[in-house]
């Protein structure tokens, strides 16, 4: 497993100033050492029960996955991936919680604490984990996640994907599968009147949406000015 000079460049590209790290699967009979002034091994440590056999091939179990993959990609995706093994009950929050202490010492680890620390397993996908972050990121957080509204006899009129609870404002992150058969778009208006009619502030955001910094945080906002409803 070849780290970012590698991967970016490919070993036969690389110019001679540039380090090629290389991840071996550990353990090894003593500290690895650098090899070449341009080649630095990394030691992975992981105990025989991490591994698997899927379809003939080893690999590694959902946890020691994950906490690989948020070392080596950026926030969002790494956020998405932790959101969705804790919504999917592939791990449990006892275990996000001992990741640190997998990826203690390796390379890009200080990154990947900050992401879990932003992990929330109520994300159902990862356009409502981008919505999310977004919104943290323009200062606009939502007070809730998965928001339940009620009517007074207690019948439930929708779910919000996230919700600003004083304002009385929902925010939805509209995937293009879930929402784009006939079916979903008739209850999908339906589930909107019910909600503006009983005083709820409906916001709606897909996944283009997302690609721009400020687009998502400057709508929220603009929606809070007006004031609690």
């Amino acid at each position: 497993m070849l780290d970012t000079a590698a991967e970016l460049h490919g070993i036969a590209g690389l110019r001679r100033t540039e380090t090629i790290h290389v991840s071996i699967p550990g353990p090894l009979s003593r500290r690895p050492r650098q090899t070449h002034p341009q080649v630095v091994v990394h030691q992975l440590l992981a105990p025989p029960r991490a591994f698997r056999t899927v379809n003939g091939i080893r690999a590694t179990d959902v946890l020691h996955t994950v906490a690989d993959i948020i070392l080596r990609t950026e926030r969002y995706s790494a956020v998405c991936v932790l959101d969705s093994a804790l919504n999917q009950g592939l791990l449990t929050s006892s275990q996000i919680a001992a990741i640190p202490a997998l990826i203690h010492g390796r390379r890009g680890a200080r990154s990947a604490r900050a992401h879990l620390e932003e992990a929330d397993g109520r994300a159902e996908s990862p356009l409502e984990t981008r919505v999310r972050l977004r919104c943290t990121d323009g200062n606009v957080a939502p007070d809730s996640l998965q928001h339940v509204v009620r009517d007074h006899a207690g019948r439930v009129l929708g779910i919000g994907d996230m919700a600003w609870l004083r304002f009385m404002l929902l925010a939805e992150a509209d995937g293009r599968g879930p929402h784009s058969t006939p079916e979903a778009v008739y209850a999908d208006r339906r589930r909107q009147n019910r909600l503006v009619a009983a005083g709820w502030t409906l916001a709606r955001f897909t996944w283009q949406d997302t690609l721009h910094p400020d687009y998502i945080p400057h709508v929220i906002r603009r929606l809070l000015t007006r004031g609690p409803a």
